[in-house]
């Protein structure tokens, strides 16, 4: 099997003292560079929220569902990968949501290219999700590259989620798809 480990959306913005902060967040950050330091793995990439417009995505009055408030917005320190997260190891970044809500690495691109073609182009067939947050992104994310066809794992263990109900909600939702999980997620909340 050729893996990727697919590092998803440790942003400052979903860090402590960002935006739309998640509690754990920055033990994830550090938890994730341990992990891509210990290798094991052909590739690693990240995905990034990187939002110019993204219509209703953002609200005044958000809902916590469909709307939220602005985060990683092109141009501020909130987009940024968290510093305790060590890119080094990052081939690639994806870039999603610009003009609109995007909650699947998949649905990002790298200098034009979508992360599931970046990664048949490499003979990847497995995949490990890990990141920000367990109930939205990691979910999402995971969700698709198993229905693309990829073997998944999600390391929960390496991931910080925003509600204990909505990570319940999300680990039944990646069960029931065949994903493999492992450990169990960060929720502070």
């Amino acid at each position: 099997m050729t893996l990727a480990v697919v590092v998803v959306d440790v942003q400052n913005d979903f860090c402590e003292g960002g935006s739309l902060a998640v509690a754990g967040g920055t033990e994830v950050a550090r938890a994730v560079s341990t992990r891509l330091a210990e290798g094991g793995y052909e590739h690693a990439i990240a995905t990034r929220d990187h939002h110019v417009d993204p219509g209703t995505h953002f609200a005044e009055n958000p809902d916590f569902r469909d709307s939220w408030p602005a985060h990683c917005v092109v141009g501020t320190p909130g987009v940024s990968f968290h510093p305790a997260l060590d890119t080094g190891l990052v081939e690639a970044v994806f870039d999603k949501g610009e003009y609109e809500a995007a909650y699947s690495g998949f649905e990002g691109s790298c200098d034009g290219v979508k992360l599931g073609d970046w990664l048949r182009e490499r003979g990847v067939d497995s995949v490990e999700v890990v990141g920000i947050a367990t109930d939205y992104c990691v979910r999402a994310t995971a969700l698709d590259a198993a229905e693309a066809g990829f073997t998944t794992t999600v390391r929960l263990d390496l991931t910080a989620g925003v509600a204990a109900s909505t990570v319940e909600s999300a680990v039944a939702d990646l069960r029931a798809a065949g994903v493999t999980l492992l450990g169990e997620p960060i929720v502070r909340a």
